[in-house]
């Protein structure tokens, strides 16, 4: 019997150690503990925030293009400004620049008309030097021979350039690796030829004059030199 009382004496101390023990260890509940964690739970909670932060962010995105599209837009995009893609006209200039990455349209007619200007004059001048400079070999030697012609009837050439109306590309290809582009040039001029007398025998010094010319200008695309030089011309009807 004595052992008995003792025994549950001993327990009962026991459990109320081990009680306090674990109240200090686990703390009491206050009504504000976080309930216990779910993980299926709490990765919903994640996405469905993440949806949220992208709904609130001011970005609008943009369609992505296929690689190399749009470097191969930037590519043409003067060619295209300056002709109907899918022409033939279109296509050879697209050859001489995929042959020479510097040609540009634009930039070739603003050079060419310069050039125009400048052959006009030479010729009228006799200027040789200034047209060697520009003309291919043969055209070369055909003004040279024109001039020379009328040197020797001691016939002169008075021209004024008064300006180009128009100047647009017609023609472009690639002939081996020299690249040719053709212009229809609308220009104004006053010239008038006098021979040795000083009588105008050609043109008139007062009056200014429509002059349409058809012009073809090459350039070798694998010279360094990048200048062009007039190799063909026509006057247009």
């Amino acid at each position: 019997m004595g052992f008995f009382d003792f025994g549950t004496i001993f327990f009962l101390v026991a459990a109320v150690v081990i009680f306090y023990q674990l109240r200090n260890v686990l703390g009491r509940r206050t009504g504000h503990e976080r309930p216990p964690f779910d993980p299926y739970t709490a990765g919903r909670a994640r996405d469905k925030d993440a949806q949220a932060g992208k709904a609130s962010d001011n970005v609008v995105a943009l369609p992505r293009r296929k690689p190399g599209e749009d470097v191969a837009d930037e590519t043409y995009a003067a060619i295209d400004a300056a002709a109907k893609p899918g022409t033939d006209l279109n296509k050879g200039m697209r050859a001489i620049r995929d042959a020479d990455p510097s040609f540009d349209p634009k930039t070739f007619v603003d050079g060419a008309k310069m050039a125009y200007e400048m052959i006009v004059l030479a010729y009228a001048d006799g200027d040789r030097k200034t047209l060697k400079n520009l003309l291919s070999r043969e055209v070369f030697d055909g003004f040279v021979a024109a001039i020379t012609e009328r040197e020797a009837k001691s016939e002169k050439i008075q021209s004024s350039f008064v300006g180009i109306d128009r100047a647009e590309i017609v023609g472009a290809e690639m002939k081996g690796g020299e690249a040719h582009v053709t212009l229809r040039i609308v220009s104004e001029l006053i010239s008038a030829t006098r021979n040795k007398a000083g009588e105008v025998i050609d043109g008139d010094p007062e009056t200014v004059a429509e002059v349409k010319d058809v012009w073809t200008f090459a350039r070798d695309t694998r010279s360094r030199d990048p200048n062009w030089k007039l190799v063909a011309t026509e006057e247009e009807e």
